[in-house]
């Protein structure tokens, strides 16, 4: 039976249309007050075969029911003799001994006695016969005649013996409860000829995605709805943790369906993980659920923690039930930093292991006061060590986890994290996966098509789009070995060479043509030049813009273009062409600034601006690095130039 603490009663809610968080709760005290109401608790174990039992954790110490190996046997190929027999043989005066007349092989009991004066042939593995003490290596012999050999070197007693127990003892325990089961423990198993165990049930996690706009991967995307991400994510980070996960599918806004389901859902299952319908909102019902479940039900709902405050944790009647937010990169986040850790205590596992790194952080990091913040970052080897580069796209962003290899933690009571802090990073691998080349600076589709063949190679390769004037500075720090850019002078008239300084030098690229995209029939811009549409456009106040991010290339290049004006949508920021095509594409922009590569894949009009040298700036220290060399010399393949070509790029 579950053993419950005495848990602490939700604050009343505000009774309105829009419900209001519970008090919200510090990371800290939202574990201990999870962990109270769970704890301690029964496991469930089960008898499985020893295949069946990988991964699990033994609900119980295993005892060795015989001796391993369980015959004193030979750890060499050669001769059993009595060392008695061989104390002063040399090579000079090698003892003479007659050979009995078996041969003992791995699996044959011997049946003659070595008697003094005698050997028998004896191979690696096989039992010792009785009389013996030691094994003479073959090489360590001579044959003398029919029926006798001479020994060449002395033994002393016990020599390439193992004796009976030495490896495992009958009755020691050979494994103890709570090891979780891998091959090397099967091994052990096994040699002790075990076939079946007992280890602690996977807990079974019910798994329910919340929201009318869900769509499930593979089913048709309807207008404004979202392929259901998280359902599938975190079934997989449960069965990665121990838990057996039942993904259940997504659930409209419908509260009777919803409570029909979790009620289904926590009879079913030892827990129950929601992600979707834990923020403030009238529309947000499965907390309001919860508190018909079972008791003492809410016990956090509202944590201090960017991202991942709208979590919410209960216990229903003995089981967890979580909601997770909705956004994917919060939903994860809180999912590995409060939930992993209740999961395998269930599961009866260790506490997940984890990989600490130091690392300098290059940029100045803002965070919330008063919010535990976790910021994932990529690593790349700079001169002085490894550089932890902020990765973040924001809590919806599904990419984060995969490109990053780790996160920092910012104190809740810090406002920042200051450029050049020694930070320490929490691996989400045991390894550190430092790439072959590292690559930081503007964007540019054309730049997939050079590191495909540094891919097929086998050489790993990291870009990070922080825009060219990030890049210059990154590559100038040491932090990469290349910045792709695309900067104008207005001074000399060029791209490129002026930003250029020492140690740095300059790999010319190829040219794309950037312009305005629009979408197609928009008389503002159809058929009209660059200035006059982009007059027009400024003309109408309804007509939003979408712009680029500080820093990139194109952004120096719509602020020269706009001058003092700024437009409805111009503080509206993405990194990338292809969202910028996006946002024009979708309506919630009606225009924006990128290349006619992206326009033409959108199917966007375009009106051409300028053409651009998108060119590399090189960290010279690094030229002579193979992955370098691989990358130049992908740069001037003919394949490579023909593919940029086919895809509108002009090759330098």
């Amino acid at each position: 039976m579950t053993e419950f603490s005495a848990s602490p009663v939700p604050p009343a809610r505000q009774d309105a249309g829009q419900e209001q968080f519970l008090t919200v709760l510090s990371r800290e005290e939202a574990i201990a007050r999870f962990d109270a109401a769970l704890f301690p608790r029964a496991q469930i174990a089960e008898e499985r075969p020893l295949p069946e039992a990988l991964g699990l954790a033994l609900a119980q110490d295993v005892v060795a029911p015989l001796d391993a190996p369980p015959f004193d046997r030979s750890g060499v190929d050669g001769f059993a003799v009595s060392s008695a027999d061989i104390v002063s043989a040399s090579a000079a005066t090698p003892v003479r001994l007659r050979l009995n007349d078996e041969m003992i092989a791995c699996g044959v009991a011997p049946e003659l006695t070595v008697e003094p004066g005698t050997a028998t042939s004896i191979a690696t593995g096989a039992p010792l016969p009785r009389g013996a003490d030691a094994v003479v290596m073959v090489e360590h012999t001579q044959p003398a005649g029919d029926g006798a050999i001479e020994v060449q070197r002395s033994a002393s007693p016990g020599q390439f013996v193992s004796y009976a127990g030495s490896d495992i003892a009958r009755g020691e325990v050979l494994l103890r409860a709570g090891t979780q089961v891998g091959s090397r423990e099967i091994g052990m198993l096994a040699t002790c000829g075990i076939a079946r165990v007992s280890v602690v049930r996977r807990p079974r996690v019910a798994v329910l995605s919340t929201g009318d706009e869900l769509v499930q991967p593979g089913e048709a995307l309807r207008p404004a709805a979202v392929y259901d991400a998280n359902g599938a994510v975190v079934s997989a980070a449960v069965n990665e943790n121990g838990g057996e996960a039942v993904f259940l599918g997504a659930i409209a806004d419908d509260e009777k369906l919803l409570e029909r389901a979790m009620r289904e859902a926590l009879d079913a299952s030892d827990m129950l993980i929601l992600s979707g319908g834990t923020s403030k909102g009238a529309g947000d019902l499965s907390h309001r659920i919860i508190d018909r479940l079972g008791k003492p039900g809410i016990i956090a709902h509202g944590v201090a923690l960017k991202p991942g405050k709208p979590l919410c944790l209960a216990v229903c009647d003995g089981k967890p039930v979580v909601i997770l937010p909705g956004f994917p990169t919060s939903a994860m986040f809180t999912f590995h930093d409060m939930i992993v850790p209740v999961l395998r205590r269930m599961a009866g596992l260790p506490p997940r292991a984890e990989t600490k790194v130091t690392a300098e952080i290059p940029l100045r990091i803002a965070s919330e006061l008063g919010r535990t913040e976790f910021v994932m970052v990529s690593l790349v080897e700079g001169d002085n060590g490894l550089v932890a580069y902020p990765t973040g796209k924001g809590s919806g962003a599904v990419t984060s986890f995969a490109q990053a290899d780790g996160f920092v933690r910012i104190d809740a009571l810090a406002d920042h994290l200051p450029a050049g802090t020694a930070a320490e990073v929490t691996l989400f691998t045991p390894h550190v996966r430092v790439p072959d080349l590292v690559i930081i600076g503007s964007h540019c589709t054309g730049l997939d098509l050079v590191l495909a063949p540094l891919a097929k190679d086998g050489l790993s390769a990291r870009s990070l789009a922080v825009g060219s004037l990030g890049g210059l500075a990154a590559v100038r720090r040491g932090e990469c070995d290349l910045a792709p850019i695309h900067l104008f002078d207005d001074k000399t008239r060029t791209y490129n060479a002026p930003f250029v300084s020492e140690g740095l030098e300059l790999v010319p690229g190829w040219r794309r043509m950037q312009g305005i995209v629009y979408r197609a029939g928009d008389t503002r811009f159809e058929g009209k030049s660059a200035e006059d549409a982009l007059a027009a456009a400024l003309a109408d106040p309804a007509c939003m813009m979408v712009n680029r991010n500080q820093g990139a290339g194109t952004r120096i290049l719509i602020d020269r273009l706009l001058g003092q004006a700024r437009p409805d949508g111009y503080w509206n920021q993405p990194r990338s062409h292809n969202a910028v095509a996006a946002a024009v594409a979708q309506k919630r922009a009606d225009w924006g600034v990128t290349i006619s590569t992206v326009a033409r894949a959108a199917r966007l009009g375009f009106i051409a601006l300028t053409e651009e040298h998108y060119d590399f700036a090189l960290n010279s220290k690094r030229r002579s690095r193979p992955a370098v060399q691989a990358f130049l010399e992908a740069l001037k393949s003919p394949a490579c130039r023909a593919a940029l070509e086919q895809a509108g790029f002009r090759p330098a």
